[in-house]
């Protein structure tokens, strides 16, 4: 599945210690993304890394960690139905599903709380 960040090149989600393992279940796994090598700087930090077609996404250890309830990323993705299904299978709910004109969205919570909203725009 081919993701796009909407509107930034580079985002940063914070995930509490030993969130690892979990981040590439959620976002690798479940989401389809490619995990990507960490950045040689940060080999010694925790966190995991993710490629977003050209962009990238880092879900990084905090150690005061609160999730992002407002401030969220936006994914633009294709075949969003499936997705959407896909995400049920795995009992992960809609907590708010509001369309807007020429798209249709939903957003999620990641594992650690996180919103992330997934788009998919219609195409004419």
């Amino acid at each position: 599945m081919e993701y796009r960040f909407l509107g930034i090149d580079h985002v940063q989600l914070a995930a509490p210690a030993g969130c690892e393992d979990e981040a590439r279940r959620f976002f690798g796994g479940l989401l389809g993304m490619e995990e990507i090598a960490k950045p040689a700087q940060l080999l010694g930090r925790g966190g995991v890394w993710f490629r977003c077609g050209a962009h990238q996404l880092h879900v990084g250890v905090q150690a005061d960690f609160v999730p992002a309830a407002k401030a969220h990323p936006a994914f633009e993705v294709q075949g969003l139905a499936a997705l959407r299904s896909r995400l049920a299978a795995h009992d992960i709910a809609v907590i708010e599903d509001e369309p807007l004109e020429g798209v249709s969205r939903f957003h999620i919570r990641d594992p650690f709380g996180n919103r992330v909203e997934l788009v998919e725009k219609h195409r004419e």
